[in-house]
């Protein structure tokens, strides 16, 4: 039986606006940018820098819950690079990375997409480039031909902890992506097609939203114009504009900014005192709930209620080595086995003391 699901429009998760789908005008062909075929990592990357791609664009409008705008920018910048290289040989990667299996398992889901539907797929080896927006470019996994009513194949793979972000249909973030590669080859409909823990095949259609393209295509435009200016995006709180940040800024210079008639600034830094003075109460609140719950425990291992559970177990017994004592007693280890470890910066928080002291 051939089951091809429906997906909730992207727009309903995001802030791109929600518009009808309207039939779409003649298109012009997408332009063949670049061969992928037989790339190496360097050609593959100065290609990639080239613009945004399609799973760069939830992160370039900052709808990605795994990167950040400022982490997308620092690697269209060229200050470091993309973690994953989809274009290495699989057989060199690492096997408990994701990627791997995913890459591994792509021309299985191909396959199976092929029985389920019937329609034939070939692979696309090209970057593509919108015939308009030059820095508007995608990787498109497959097309399908055969079938008057879809032209791209998008093949997925989620194991046990992605699999949750698939129960209500195609995440948000993959549903930009894929209106971000229709946008860029003028096709109207893509399936996705996505094998769940190794065991369960899920087709889902995508069509073509002209409103959903045309905010996407600004949105988009607003983070390249940050990466023709060399102007970083602002962070937006995420663990990736964290690490990102550390990465941007690893050292500080000493000096001393005084930011008091700075009312933007100053403004923030009142707003992060309350939350900071917020979050200790809560703190506060939540150990002594806990605490109260074990206190009734008592040696219990396991207390169940209408809602949940907590359990309160102990930890098996371990043995560690007391590395203070060894080199006090053997100095020379220090040198022999001594490997120098980098040192990043503190964030830390210091209110006047009328206000009472806050650390991190």
């Amino acid at each position: 039986m051939n089951m091809i699901h429906t997906t909730p429009d992207v727009a309903a998760q995001s802030r791109l606006p929600q518009s009808p789908t309207n039939p779409s005008p003649k298109r012009n062909r997408p332009i063949r940018l670049a061969n992928t075929k037989g790339l190496d990592r360097e050609q593959w990357l100065a290609v990639r820098q080239q613009g945004i791609g399609g799973s760069d664009a939830a992160a370039a409008v900052g709808l990605n819950p795994y990167q950040s705008m400022l982490e997308l920018w620092m690697i269209k910048t060229g200050r470091e690079q993309p973690d994953a290289d989809p274009q290495m040989d699989v057989l060199q990667s690492d096997d408990s990375h994701p990627m791997y299996w995913g890459k591994v398992l792509e021309p299985i889901v191909a396959q199976h997409y092929q029985s389920r539907t019937g329609h034939k797929v070939r692979r696309i080896n090209a970057t593509l480039q919108h015939p308009d927006i030059p820095w508007m470019i995608a990787n498109v996994d497959y097309r399908v031909s055969g079938s008057p009513d879809v032209a791209i194949l998008e093949c997925k793979t989620a194991g046990e902890f992605g699999a949750r972000l698939w129960n209500e249909g195609v995440p948000y973030y993959i549903q930009i992506q894929v209106q971000h590669q229709l946008a860029v080859t003028g096709e109207q409909a893509a399936d996705v097609a996505v094998l769940i823990c190794g065991q369960r095949l899920k087709i889902y259609r995508i069509h073509r939203d002209d409103g959903i393209i045309a905010s996407l295509i600004e949105l988009e435009r607003e983070f390249w114009h940050y990466v023709e200016t060399d102007t970083p995006p602002p962070a937006d709180g995420s663990d990736s504009a964290q690490q990102a940040l550390q990465r941007l800024y690893p050292r500080d210079s000493g000096l001393v900014i005084d930011w008091q008639d700075n009312e933007v600034l100053s403004a923030a830094f009142d707003a992060l005192l309350e939350v900071r003075t917020e979050l200790e109460a809560c703190q506060q609140q939540e150990d002594a709930l806990k605490q109260r719950i074990q206190q009734a425990m008592g040696d219990a291992s396991q207390a169940v209620f209408a809602r949940g559970a907590v359990s309160w177990k102990r930890s098996k017994d371990s043995i560690s080595l007391d590395s203070k004592r060894l080199l006090k007693d053997q100095p020379q280890l220090l040198e022999q086995y001594g490997v120098t470890r980098e040192g990043s910066r503190r964030f830390v928080i210091q209110a006047k003391p009328s206000t009472g002291s806050l650390s991190p």
